[in-house]
Parts: C-alpha cells; sequence; structure tokens
C-alpha cells in the first residue's frame, strides 16, 4: 500500500509540474504584409492562432487556419483563399521549433531578444525559418511574445500570376504577438 501512495504521489507531483511548464494561446494575432508601393495594400489579419509554448525546454509550436486571415477588402480574401493559398486542400499553416538559450526565470516586464528556429509548414510544404522575437512577462504573469520575420511566396509553391504579380511583395513580412498564459 506504501509503494501506490509513492506512485501516486510522484504521478501527481509530475502532473503539476508538467502543467506548470506550459503557456498557451487559443488567440494569438499573426499578420501579413504583402503590399508593394503605389499599390493597394496586400494585409490580412488572423485573432486565432493557437500557440503552446514548454518554458522547460523552450520548445513552441503554432498552428493557424488559413481561412481565418481577414482581409479589408473581401476579394483580396477570396483570391488569397482559393487562387494562392488553396485553403480547402491546405487548411492550416504550423510551426514548431525551438526558442535559443531560453529561461524562463529571464523573463521580466523588460522585452528580451530571443531567436526561434523552427519549420514552418505552409501548403503541405516544410521550411527552416528563424524568427526574431521580444519576450516578456506581464503583471498577470502571462508571457509575451512579439516577432517577425519574412518568407518568399516561391518557397511553398505559391504562384502569383503576370498580371498581378507587380502588385504583390516578392517577400512577405510576417508579425506575430501572442499572450501565453499558464496552463492550469
Amino acid at each position: 500500500m506504501k509503494h501506490k501512495s509513492i506512485v501516486v504521489l510522484l504521478l501527481f507531483v509530475t502532473t503539476t509540474i508538467t502543467a506548470q511548464s506550459k503557456y498557451f494561446t487559443k488567440s494569438g494575432h499573426t499578420a501579413f504584409k504583402a503590399s508593394v508601393e503605389a499599390f493597394e495594400a496586400v494585409e490580412a489579419k488572423n485573432k486565432s492562432t493557437t500557440a503552446v509554448l514548454n518554458t522547460e525546454t523552450g520548445a513552441i509550436a503554432a498552428l493557424l487556419f488559413v481561412k481565418a486571415f481577414h482581409f479589408e477588402i473581401a476579394l483580396m480574401e477570396e483570391h488569397f483563399n482559393e487562387n494562392y493559398m488553396d485553403s480547402d486542400k491546405f487548411p492550416k499553416v504550423t510551426f514548431k521549433g525551438n526558442i535559443e538559450s531560453f529561461n524562463v526565470d529571464e523573463l521580466s516586464s523588460t522585452a528580451k531578444e530571443f531567436i526561434i528556429n523552427g519549420t514552418l509548414n505552409i501548403r503541405g510544404i516544410d521550411k527552416e525559418v528563424e524568427v526574431k522575437t521580444m519576450l516578456s512577462k506581464n503583471d498577470k504573469g502571462a508571457i509575451i511574445l512579439n516577432g517577425s520575420f519574412s518568407v518568399n511566396p516561391q518557397d511553398f509553391d505559391i504562384k502569383i500570376p503576370k498580371i498581378v504579380r507587380k502588385k504583390i511583395a516578392e517577400t512577405i513580412n510576417i508579425e506575430l504577438n501572442y499572450e501565453l498564459v499558464q496552463k492550469k
């Protein structure tokens, strides 16, 4: 009976520690800008990105649904989903990576720069990316992640017709703004 009590206690402590090391969001903001000067703004926002951070290892993963990107111009959104992203066939974008030299105990209200290296999957194609981020902790204990990186559409087999090629930037800038709260 004593051994069972010890096993149950160890399981409880392990589960509690593991849960305390995970921070997450289901309402992260991901935005992209593909605008070229002198033409209409080509940009969209997604306010429902899911992200999970393991504070023990610095591992981070994110998932967003392509159709959750919203444009100011409905026709752009339709073309984005149907012609460029083929979002019925490839509904999700994923990212899995690690924050270099991450130590949750070093986070404070003052943002500190970190690099995240990982794999971005768009349209079923993996690409290694480096994301420059600023991490901090707010007064509620949430981890604030703000970052940016760039991608090229051709790296993900995104074809842009010649008729609009000059209206869309060759490099797409992506911005991340996540408030990750401790998983209980």
